[in-house]
């Protein structure tokens, strides 16, 4: 049987610059390339050790429904100190769309809203 393993996240935006700098603010992704060819852009993170795609796609391109629905729903990274990430997010604007909760022993949860609504679940373990 093929083995498989993971290579990359694809997000679309109409403004890939503007994006992927609210990862690096917000979620300490690094930019790893920038590529642009007369019609396209690329701009290329790593997220936690995972390669993140962010293409330009123009304006009118529809969004993600709100959720829940079906598909990919969100991103999740993991943090130490979620309550403080927490607020600290929120004092520099970041919608908070779930505060911190404990989903299980062990396991907390929050959620955010990322650019073009994408949804990251923020997760501490101990």
């Amino acid at each position: 049987m093929a083995r498989f393993a993971f290579d990359h996240v694809h997000l679309r935006s109409p403004d890939p610059d503007a994006t992927a700098a609210w990862f690096v603010e917000h979620l300490t992704a690094e930019q790893k390339g920038r590529n642009e060819g007369p019609t396209s852009l690329r701009v290329t993170l790593d997220l936690g050790g995972v390669d993140v795609f962010i293409d330009r796609v123009p304006p009118t391109t529809p969004g993600c429904p709100p959720a829940p629905f079906l598909g990919i729903e969100h991103l999740a990274v993991t943090v130490k100190g979620i309550d403080a990430v927490i607020e600290e997010m929120r004092s520099k604007g970041v919608r908070v769309v779930m505060e911190p909760n404990d989903v299980r022993p062990g396991t907390r949860i929050a959620f955010i809203e990322g650019p073009e609504n994408v949804r990251v679940e923020l997760l501490e373990r101990s």
